[in-house]
């Protein structure tokens, strides 16, 4: 029998390789909903939180590794939940970071055809079966995002944020890139093809901010995601048990 990540990615090709029968469509749709529901759920009571995008690939004895726990920690001390993708590299770096300064961690993790498990420095966490809807948890609950290097699916992240802004579906709350000579070359490309061009204005170039320091990544969260929008760390909602939540 097939490992359960593999049938579930076999389920995604499925779905996106077009239209099924009505009922299949239907019990999808449902499934769909409850995983919505179950992420609503689970993290309603989350406070403001800051996504740490990056890659699972950096192993602890790397640079980058290094940085991410470093700001995991800064953000907890500022009084941020770290959210992340759950899973190694990166994501561990920054929900360690965060427990490191006694700060609250949490992680939406994605099953994969080689299985990605959640990282030992979550206190709470999900794991989706669908991109889509971890994509939403990502965004709805945090205040701010910042992208050390990554991949494909760091640059997807990236760029989908940035068009949530560019459209108006969310506040224009901070992106950072952490990295300058890691991202330089993306945002040479975008200075000089899609400003030039004309596909995006100079306007949505600025308001992704790219630095090297810790205390810049702060500074600009608690600038532009708190006092400029009037954010504040509380109270917390009241929990109501009989909703399920926890």
């Amino acid at each position: 029998m097939a490992p359960m990540a593999e049938q579930e990615s076999g389920d995604d090709r499925q779905f996106l390789r077009g239209p099924e029968r009505r009922g299949s469509e239907l019990l999808r749709a449902i499934r769909i909903f409850l995983e919505f529901m179950h992420g609503f759920r689970r993290f309603h009571f989350l406070g403001p939180c800051v996504t740490v995008f990056g890659s699972a690939r950096f192993p602890e004895t790397h640079p980058h590794y290094a940085l991410a726990r470093e700001i995991g920690q800064a953000l907890a001390r500022a009084g941020f939940t770290v959210m992340t993708g759950g899973g190694p590299g990166i994501m561990e770096a920054a929900n360690r970071g965060a427990k490191d300064a006694h700060g609250r961690s949490v992680g939406c993790n994605i099953r994969l055809p080689k299985e990605q498990k959640p990282n030992p420095y979550l206190d709470d966490f999900i794991t989706f079966r669908h991109f889509f809807v971890r994509k939403v948890m990502l965004v709805k609950y945090s205040y701010a995002f910042v992208a050390l290097p990554g991949g494909f699916g760091t640059i997807d992240e990236i760029f989908e944020t940035s068009t949530l802004i560019q459209t108006g579906k969310i506040e224009e709350f901070p992106v950072v890139l952490v990295g300058r000579d890691y991202w330089s070359p993306l945002l040479d490309f975008m200075r000089t093809r899609l400003v030039a061009h004309g596909t995006i204005d100079e306007a949505d170039l600025a308001r992704i901010a790219v630095t090297d320091s810790v205390a810049e990544v702060i500074d600009c969260v608690q600038e532009r995601a708190m006092r400029r929008f009037g954010l504040t760390y509380g109270p917390r909602a009241k929990r109501r048990w009989w909703l399920g939540e926890r």
